[in-house]
């Protein structure tokens, strides 16, 4: 019973509550793993050639609008929540826009109201918190990496790897702070290099 009060992201700092699930994703990407994994259901196939190729190539596709957009969000919900002052006149869409000028390619429209809809930083919790799917990101790839490094197709080691991760980034959760635990897996601070790699 005590356990529960510490399990799942009980605990974890918004800083790595998303790092699992997101480095979960990566193995997607893997074609070793997705081979044992999607097959189809009465002849055994495994995803043609071509097709996974059309896989792979689908993630990336855009993956530098996606990384900035998801910075305009994050940039503009810290701003909200740090240095805004609601007495200045100066609107949440005003900052936004502000925001816009240098994490969009294009202004947005004088009729977006997208910060109306926005609920994760207004009702979801994630006020001044939004910044950390973009930092999983980083914790994930630079975690997978881990495995990358031994190589995929290794499986002692990538046992070994992986039941450290097991020990480290999901056995201590909240029990230390994330970048403690991120560098008891790693050995060294987390680093953009394998997201910047992957996308």
């Amino acid at each position: 019973e005590q356990e529960g009060l510490v399990a799942g992201i009980r605990g974890v700092d918004w800083d790595a509550v998303e790092q699992p699930s997101q480095f979960m994703e990566n193995w997607c990407y893997d074609r070793k793993t997705i081979d044992k994994l999607a097959v189809h259901y009465e002849t055994g196939a495994k995803i043609p050639d071509e097709l996974w190729e059309k896989v792979k190539a689908a993630k990336n596709f855009r993956a530098g609008s996606m990384m900035m957009r998801q910075l305009l969000f994050s940039v503009t919900d810290l701003t909200l929540h740090s240095t805004h002052d609601p007495a200045s006149g100066q609107t949440p869409h005003d900052v936004y826009k502000k925001v816009a000028e240098t994490y969009s390619v294009t202004t947005p429209m004088e009729y977006d109201r997208f910060l109306c809809g926005f609920s994760h930083i207004f009702a979801g919790g994630y006020a001044a918190g939004y910044y950390s799917y973009k930092w999983a990101e980083v914790l994930s790839a630079d975690s997978f990496a881990a495995f990358e490094e031994v190589g995929l197709e290794n499986e002692d080691k990538v046992k070994e790897t992986g039941i450290r991760f097991r020990d480290t980034v999901l056995g201590m959760g909240g029990g230390k702070a994330p970048l403690e635990v991120f560098k008891e897996f790693r050995g060294r601070e987390p680093t953009p290099d394998a997201l910047l790699r992957h996308t």
